[in-house]
């Protein structure tokens, strides 16, 4: 059985009060929400939910990519996800 979403990419921004660290395409995302691992596939649902503390992943047509965030917030809308952080750096 595929998996929903599969081979379709999507919209990444990741920004810390800094710099703008990412902004491409992802087939697939997992962020550290406040209250555990949150997996984001192309066609999500609209949410927001406060990010916690812990590795981002982004997995690209090119490989992946690897954060460490700490607090902020992850908005999905639209097949759009901008992951905007208090602290955050690439690991």
């Amino acid at each position: 059985m595929a998996v929903p979403g599969s081979g379709r990419t999507f919209s990444v921004s990741v920004i810390s009060p800094e710099r703008k660290l990412f902004e491409g395409e992802a087939k697939f995302v997992v962020v550290p929400a406040f209250d555990g691992e949150l997996g984001i596939l192309y066609s999500h649902a609209p949410l927001m939910a406060l990010l916690g503390k812990g590795p981002l992943r982004i997995e690209t047509t090119a490989g992946t990519r690897r954060f460490q965030v700490s607090g902020g917030f992850v908005q999905v809308l639209e097949n759009e996800v901008s992951i905007a952080s208090e602290q955050a750096e690439e690991a």
